[in-house]
């Protein structure tokens, strides 16, 4: 399949390999930032553009890798004759894009991306169409680049971008406050890494609702109080701990 990919961040980088790598034709990388896109484009052997009203338009799918606030303005401009035009985003409704092609959809990745990143993980892939014949091209193309396709509705992928955003944006939140909690204590938030691997990894086997551990679902009042305590100097990490222990207590008190 002949590929335009339209933005050079992380997801337009690693989109683009596995993309090459799984044997399609990418013909152009687009960006706003010409130095950007010819990084990406020197990458990806193929052309670089940095104006939407010139993209081809002699491709089969034109990837908008983009930000979410940006998609419905860029769509707009590239008028296209054929094509599917996808954006890649979890919380925009495909409708956005009617405008700019008949056929249209969305390839979302259920996953963080760091185009630094050697290893590319594991990326579900959530697929939506404007009719039966999209989703059935979108589908059959993102199973080239992922083994966990799943067609998913603007509804439904918007439950799971919020869930994606809790499970990850807010865990690392609580990373970066606990490691500064570490560095300001003069302890060594490594210490915690084979703690973080094992809960995690439990996810993958259980249910997290009984694997739940510590002294909130104990009522271990005493060493609350001393946690509490103790996080005085940490005035945000500590309405955390309180909140999130009053969260525990509330769904394990009646059980």
């Amino acid at each position: 399949m002949k590929v335009v990919i339209i933005g050079s961040g992380n997801i337009a980088t690693v989109l683009g390999r596995l993309i090459k790598s799984a044997g399609h034709h990418i013909i152009e990388v687009v960006s706003q930032n010409l130095h950007h896109a010819k990084v990406l484009a020197d990458e990806l052997k193929c052309k670089a553009n940095d104006d939407f009203n010139t993209v081809t338009k002699e491709s089969d799918l034109y990837i908008l890798a983009i930000s979410d606030n940006s998609i419905k303005t860029v769509a707009a401009a590239l008028h296209l004759d054929k094509g599917i035009i996808v954006h890649t985003s979890g919380s925009v409704s495909k409708e956005v894009l009617q405008r700019a092609s008949h056929d249209y959809g969305v390839l979302y990745p259920l996953q963080s991306l760091r185009k630094e990143a050697i290893h590319i993980p594991v990326i579900p892939f959530l697929v939506d169409g404007n009719n039966d014949a999209v989703i059935k091209l979108l589908q059959a193309f993102a199973e080239t680049i992922s083994n966990k396709v799943t067609v998913a509705n603007d509804e439904t992928r918007l439950k799971l971008h919020v869930a994606a955003v809790v499970v990850s944006n807010f865990t690392n939140h609580l990373y970066t406050l606990t490691s500064n909690y570490c560095k300001k204590e003069h302890i060594d938030f490594s210490a915690l890494s084979p703690l973080i691997e094992e809960v995690a990894g439990r996810v993958k086997e259980y249910n997290p609702e009984h694997m739940q551990t510590g002294p909130a679902i104990r009522g271990d009042s005493a060493i609350i109080e001393k946690h509490i305590h103790l996080l005085a100097g940490h005035p945000q990490l500590q309405k955390l701990y309180v909140e999130i222990t009053g969260s525990i207590q509330e769904i394990y008190g009646g059980k």
